[in-house]
C-alpha cells in the first residue's frame, strides 16, 4: 500500500467536500453540518487555515482541515477529519492527525485543539494516544448549537 499525505490546495475543495460527506455518512449523527459540506466552505477553510488529503495507491481516501482561532492565531482547531468507510480499521486517520501536528510544530503554532462529539466518546482514547488532553474549560468555536456540546481536547506544541 502506497500511502501519501499531501497538503490540500484550493483546487481540492470539491474533492474534500465529497470525501467529508462520504466519510461521515452512516458514521456521524445526521444532524452534523459535515453532511452538508460544500466546496465553498472547504475553500474558505483552506484559505483561512489549511488541510491535508490522504491518498492510498494514488486514490484520495481521507482528509482533515484546521483553522486558527479568531482570538488566538497560534492555536489551531482541527476539523472535519475523516476516512472513507472502505479504508477504515487500518489507523489511516492517524496519518492525517500527525500531519497537522507536524505542520503546526514546523510553523510555530502553540496549541492544537479538536472536538469529540458527545456521541463518539471512544475517540477520546485515540486522541489521548497522540498527547491530547481533555480541556473541559474550553468550548469548541464551531460547535453546532442544535447538538450536545462536544468535548474539547488540546495538545500543546511548545516543548
Amino acid at each position: 500500500m502506497n500511502l501519501v499525505v499531501r497538503e490540500a490546495t484550493k483546487d481540492d475543495a470539491k474533492l474534500i467536500a465529497g470525501l467529508t460527506r462520504a466519510a461521515w455518512a452512516g458514521k456521524v449523527s445526521v444532524t452534523s453540518s459535515g453532511h452538508r459540506e460544500t466546496a465553498v466552505i472547504v475553500a474558505e477553510h483552506l484559505r483561512d487555515g489549511g488541510g491535508f488529503v490522504l491518498e492510498v495507491d494514488n486514490l484520495p481516501v481521507g482528509s482533515v482541515r484546521w483553522l486558527p482561532l479568531d482570538s488566538e492565531s497560534d492555536v489551531w482547531e482541527v476539523c472535519r477529519m475523516g476516512v472513507l468507510p472502505a479504508y477504515r480499521g487500518s489507523n489511516l486517520s492517524q496519518h492525517l492527525l500527525e500531519a497537522v501536528i507536524h505542520h503546526g510544530l514546523a510553523t510555530g503554532v502553540e496549541e492544537v485543539r479538536l472536538a469529540v462529539r458527545a456521541d463518539q466518546p471512544k475517540l477520546i482514547d485515540f486522541y489521548t494516544a497522540f498527547e491530547f488532553e481533555l480541556a473541559e474549560e474550553l468550548e469548541y468555536t464551531h460547535a453546532n448549537p442544535m447538538e450536545p456540546a462536544p468535548l474539547v481536547m488540546r495538545r500543546s506544541l511548545r516543548h
